[in-house]
């Protein structure tokens, strides 16, 4: 829109609508609202006319109605008439409280769907493997009691995921995630731990039989129950954009709850090992005597386990030694940061993930004498924003001196 001041008038111009207010008394203040430029996002803004001094306006344009900062635009007009064209700007601080409400919700859903499907198998899949004397049955229930531990522990962490940040935690409860997700992994691994054991002693030994009928209609119900739960739970990726910025909408809609995404995995185990367990029941039912290739079932599923959670395990450790995010280019983000007019040298680079889908960013960045550090400031902040979706950033803005060429501390880590 269009800003026009004259000696005590100041009047708005923006998207057809008119507003217009007369200043009297010197320290006035006086909000003026208008349309922004996208009203289904922002609605009616708020613009602040202050009359500092007789024949001198003063114009502050917040889109929050707060005082001037890093969105405002300020105009001083010495009593001529003058003529702006405000460009409208994001907070410095983004509104994640829609998107994290509902991201919650989503990911609750699912893991409460599967959780009621999961119980219910289970015991299920308890019963079939007492009376068939299945160990395959019994290492599928085991897996499903798991995840059922895990689906427990991963609601747990989205509910302390949700709690605002304080004085003792500043960033939150974010990784509560990561440590249930860790947790569950590691809670099955020494579940299938103890079944390989079991199976040892099965082969070793040879002192048991199976009932080759309920192993059959017990993997048959496994395979239909964990199809149900891995569609519950997968977790389709769809990106579109209304401002034109396409590469934004792809990387934000393509983030994953890291919980939901453990719990598919874990369904997708247990879908192969239900698979495993019925065609297994299918030899024996025709071959008694190979009744080995139930415990071999075993061995197989468990390196099948180990193979399944492994990309989760190392994705943890990432984020819980505060590790560059596997898709965050950092010679990108420096020469974003060092493209902008005025910088000299960005150092102090941290990027890290604060949980699998919510990466921080913190730089100093030294600018050459003469250089405006509120403009380098703003457009830094801008640049990063519209490129990158990090969810918390820090820049600070300090002068460049010759020293920092040799200080060992502003080098660009390898």
């Amino acid at each position: 829109g269009q800003f026009l001041v004259e000696q005590d008038r100041a009047t708005i111009y923006n998207q057809g609508s008119l507003k217009s207010i007369t200043m009297n008394d010197p320290g006035e203040k006086t909000p003026l609202t208008f349309l922004s430029h996208d009203p289904d996002k922002y609605g009616s803004l708020t613009a602040m006319a202050n009359t500092v001094q007789p024949g001198t306006s003063k114009v502050i344009v917040c889109i929050h109605g707060k005082p001037t900062g890093c969105c405002a635009t300020v105009f001083d007009v010495d009593g001529k008439s003058h003529s702006e064209d405000i460009s409208l700007e994001d907070h410095c601080h983004q509104d994640r409280t829609d998107d994290l409400a509902k991201n919650f919700k989503k990911a609750r859903r699912k893991l409460i769907v599967a959780s009621v499907l999961c119980v219910f198998f289970m015991v299920a899949e308890v019963v079939g493997g007492v009376l068939s004397s299945s160990l395959a049955v019994a290492t599928d229930a085991a897996h499903l009691l798991t995840d059922f531990a895990s689906f427990m522990i991963s609601l747990f962490a989205l509910y302390l995921g949700q709690r605002k940040p304080s004085r003792a935690m500043p960033f939150g409860w974010h990784r509560a995630e990561v440590i249930g997700a860790l947790t569950s992994v590691l809670t099955i691994w020494l579940v299938t731990g103890i079944l390989v054991y079991i199976a040892i002693e099965r082969i070793i030994y040879a002192d048991y039989e199976i009932d080759a009928m309920i192993m059959l209609i017990t993997s048959g119900l496994g395979v239909l129950v964990n199809l149900v739960m891995g569609m519950s739970l997968h977790q389709h990726s769809h990106s579109h954009s209304h401002n034109n910025n396409e590469e934004l909408a792809t990387k934000e809609d393509g983030k994953k709850n890291i919980n939901v995404r453990a719990a598919f995995i874990h369904v997708i185990g247990d879908l192969i090992q239900s698979v495993g367990v019925f065609i297994a029941a299918l030899i024996i039912q025709f071959k008694p005597e190979w009744k080995v290739v139930d415990p071999i079932c075993t061995f197989l599923f468990s390196i099948l386990v180990l193979l399944t959670t492994f990309a989760i395990i190392k994705d943890t450790l990432i984020v819980l030694m505060e590790g560059l995010p596997r898709d965050v280019d950092f010679d990108d983000v420096m020469n974003t940061l060092l493209s902008i007019d005025g910088v000299m040298a960005v150092h102090n680079l941290r990027i890290w993930a604060l949980s699998l889908d919510k990466t921080a960013l913190a730089a100093h960045i030294a600018i050459k004498p003469g250089t405006i550090p509120q403009t380098v400031l703003k457009t830094a902040s801008n640049k990063i924003h519209q490129k990158y979706n990090f969810f918390e950033m820090t820049l600070q803005i300090e002068n460049f001196h010759i020293k920092m060429e040799d200080c060992a501390q502003c080098q660009v880590p390898r």
